[in-house]
């Protein structure tokens, strides 16, 4: 008698052999990673090998010349942002680019959407469970949060429009570690609740206590992948791509 096979989970997004380039500059040589529905994965490396320019690629901003970029089983590459965007992938950008002349109750109704009809979506109410602050402020000018109020909010932005996949580029690059605790704390929950996430940040110490799988980009080119434990406990990977 022939036992069943076991089934194969579809990866939710899958980045293959992309290669990007600003005007005559390649900055990107093959980058390849997946992330399975409610995995949480990160990108690590030093500034300037390419992380950032890998989230642009896939969110269609700055489009990769070749290679597969798969989300949902749907190849994305070449679609413009607006679409990416619509199929369920949350931008949290470095540099938050909230809506500075908006309060933070209007940067979070502007976007929100349940394309996907989600069961239990985003709500303000849901919203300020996670971040009490922003209940505190709901009625603040964007720009006069402090840069920790404002990158919960770009993050809760990101959120209300429900997405598969949620993206953040430099999570608490900048902040005080009161807030950092913060992000950390929330992104903690976000991924227990089964939500996949992407994140670029310079914290080790604090990825490898809640992300499942790592990816090292050096010169536009993935050179290490493993789980936390085995990122832990490799210290000369560590500091030989990572300065540390």
């Amino acid at each position: 008698m022939t036992e069943p096979k076991a089934a194969v989970r579809e990866n939710l997004l899958e980045v293959s052999g992309i290669e990007t380039s600003y005007g005559l500059s390649r900055v990107l040589f093959g980058v390849s990673f997946q992330i399975a529905p409610g995995e949480m994965i990160s990108l690590l490396g030093r500034n300037g090998m390419g992380k950032t320019t890998t989230v642009r690629s896939i969110m269609g901003l700055t489009p990769a010349a070749a290679g597969s970029i798969r989300f949902g089983g749907a190849q994305i590459r070449g679609l413009p942002a607006y679409r990416i965007a619509k199929l369920g992938l949350g931008l949290v950008p470095e540099g938050r680019q909230v809506f500075p002349n908006l309060t933070a109750r209007e940067n979070l109704v502007a976007t929100a959407a349940n394309r996907r009809s989600a069961a239990d979506p985003w709500t303000l109410a849901r919203i300020f469970e996670l971040f009490p602050r922003l209940a505190e402020r709901a009625c603040s000018m964007a720009n006069l949060l402090s840069g920790g109020e404002q990158q919960m909010l770009a993050i809760a932005r990101a959120l209300m429009t429900n997405p598969r996949l949620l993206i953040l580029d430099e999570a608490t690059e900048g902040l005080a570690p009161l807030i950092r605790h913060e992000i950390w704390r929330c992104l903690k929950l976000l991924r227990a609740g089964g939500q996949a996430i992407l994140v670029i940040d310079k914290n080790v110490d604090a990825l490898t206590r809640i992300v499942d799988r790592h990816y090292i980009i050096e010169r536009g080119r993935v050179v290490w992948t493993g789980s936390s434990q085995q990122l832990a406990q490799a210290p000369e990977v560590q500091h030989r791509y990572l300065g540390i």
